[in-house]
């Protein structure tokens, strides 16, 4: 019998990690691909791409170019994709081949990107818009970068609905999140 296969996918700030860690808690291996994007990021030559199209590779800097113009984050999301997509998919390999209970894909890309369609259950995780706008705060954002990041993603949902299997409304507390991850978990490796 195959691995389960659980993508994870939406909003930032919306709990993503959180229900990942707590995936990982239960014996599921995670692939983060915004850890990998990073990695691929400071390879030489991907680095020298960026600095050649933005004029930078510096991450602060690069991130206000990108949550402002939709354009610029297209653009650098076709050079660095490109390299993160095969590494993906050799982790989910490599953690099949260790006979993980399940893999877990965390991707804010996860429908665009062509990995939900690797998956055999898709989760959008969500929450109440105050609570997102809060959590980024908290993360050291200022309001109008947290406000041009939750712009940049406006149409998420619209896209992951379609495909989503389950979704994860991490609103109330951890202790809520944690009974709905516990409940969808137990579904999926049963």
């Amino acid at each position: 019998m195959r691995t389960p296969r659980i993508g994870i996918t939406g909003p930032i700030g919306c709990g993503k990690s959180t229900v990942s860690a707590m995936l990982a808690e239960l014996g599921a291996v995670v692939i983060d691909a915004d850890d990998l994007a990073r990695a691929v990021r400071r390879e030489p030559a991907i680095e020298q791409r960026i600095v050649d199209h933005f004029g930078t590779a510096e991450p602060a800097s690069l991130a206000r170019m990108v949550f402002a113009d939709p354009k610029a984050l297209r653009d650098l999301e076709a050079i660095i994709h490109p390299a993160v997509r095969p590494r993906i998919l050799a982790a989910i390999d490599a953690a099949e081949d260790r006979g993980a209970p399940a893999v877990v894909v965390e991707a804010i890309k996860l429908v665009e990107g062509g990995l939900a369609a690797s998956c055999d259950e898709v989760w959008l995780v969500t929450c109440d818009p105050p609570i997102q706008r809060g959590r980024l705060r908290e993360r050291g954002l200022a309001r109008d970068d947290a406000e041009r990041r939750i712009a940049s993603q406006r149409h998420l949902r619209d896209r992951v609905e379609p495909v989503a299997t389950r979704r994860i409304d991490t609103s109330g507390s951890l202790d809520d999140t944690r009974v709905q991850v516990a409940r969808a978990w137990s579904e999926v490796v049963r």
